[in-house]
C-alpha cells in the first residue's frame, strides 16, 4: 500500500495551495491517490511529490495547463523533453521582445533628433498573387508568415518568379478597431501566365524606411502620418508595407527593412 497524507499535509510538502491542487485535480494534471467516497476529502502519495515539485517549476515557468499535463503524463522522456524544449524556446523568443521593448523605450525617452526621411512615390498597379482576409492586430505576425509562406510556395510550384518584394495593405479598421481587411501580395512579373492573379491597386504615397524589428513600427508611422498630417493632403485608401528584408530573408530582426507608404492626393 502507497504512503499517502492528506491534501493539507501534500500542501505543506510541496507548497502548492489547497486550492491549486484542486485546480491540478480539476484539469487532470496532479490527481489524488485516493478520494474519500463519503467525505470527499483527497489524499496524496508520498511518491507523487516529485510530480508535484515538477509541475509547480513549469507552472513558475508560464507553462500552460494542457502541456503540464502532457509532461507529466507522457511516459517518453524524449517526448516530454522535447515539450519543455518547445516552450523553453518561446519563453525565450519572449525574453528577446522584451529587451527590444526595452530599448525602444530607452531610445523614445532619448530621441536622437534625427528626421525620418521622407519621399513622395507613385506606385504603379501591379499583378500578383494575393490573399485578403480580416485579421486581429493581436495575430498579424503568424497570419503575416503562414500567409506569404504559402503565397511564395505557390508561386514557385506554378513556375513563377517574384516581380519585386511582398507586401501587404492595411484597411482603415486594422489600426483603429485592432481587427480589419488585410491583403498581403506577391508581385508576379508583367506576361506571365498564372490562373490566380489579381490586381493590386497602386497610388500616390508619402514614404518612410522602417529599419529594424517591428516593435518600433508605431514610432516610423507616428512621425510619417505627422508628417502627411502637416505638409500633405492625405487621401483615403489603406497603409501599404513593402518588405524589402523580411523575416523570411533573415533571422535577425535589426536586418529587417520595410517601407510604409502613406497614401496621399496629388
Amino acid at each position: 500500500m502507497r504512503a499517502s497524507v492528506t491534501i493539507g499535509e501534500f500542501s505543506r510538502l510541496t507548497h502548492l495551495t489547497i486550492k491549486t491542487l484542486r485546480y491540478y485535480h480539476e484539469q487532470d494534471v496532479l490527481v489524488p491517490y485516493a478520494i474519500d467516497e463519503q467525505t470527499g476529502y483527497r489524499r496524496y502519495a508520498i511518491d507523487q511529490v516529485p510530480a508535484a515539485l515538477l509541475i509547480g517549476r513549469l507552472r513558475a515557468l508560464q507553462m500552460p495547463v494542457a502541456e503540464v499535463r502532457r509532461v507529466v503524463a507522457d511516459p517518453d522522456p524524449a517526448e516530454r523533453d522535447a515539450v519543455i524544449a518547445d516552450h523553453l524556446r518561446r519563453m525565450e523568443r519572449e525574453l528577446d521582445r522584451t529587451r527590444a521593448i526595452v530599448t525602444s523605450l530607452r531610445d523614445l525617452l532619448a530621441p536622437t533628433g534625427m528626421a525620418l526621411a521622407i519621399s513622395r512615390r507613385t506606385v504603379p498597379e501591379l499583378r500578383g498573387r494575393s490573399v485578403t482576409e480580416r485579421v486581429a492586430r493581436a495575430d498579424i505576425s503568424a497570419w503575416c508568415q503562414r500567409t506569404f509562406t504559402d503565397l511564395y510556395t505557390g508561386l514557385i510550384d506554378a513556375g513563377g518568379t517574384p516581380a519585386g518584394p511582398g507586401g501587404a495593405l492595411y484597411g482603415e479598421t486594422f489600426f483603429t478597431e485592432s481587427v480589419g481587411e488585410v491583403t498581403a501580395y506577391v508581385p508576379v512579373r508583367a506576361g506571365a501566365i498564372h490562373d490566380d492573379l489579381t490586381t493590386i491597386p497602386g497610388g500616390r504615397y508619402a514614404v518612410a524606411a522602417h529599419a529594424g524589428p517591428f516593435i518600433d513600427f508605431d514610432k516610423t508611422y507616428a512621425a510619417l502620418g505627422s508628417h502627411v498630417a502637416s505638409r500633405e493632403t492625405a487621401a483615403s485608401g489603406p497603409i501599404r508595407e513593402i518588405y524589402l528584408v523580411s523575416p523570411s530573408d533573415t533571422d535577425d530582426e535589426a536586418e529587417f527593412r520595410t517601407e510604409v507608404c502613406w497614401p496621399i492626393a496629388g
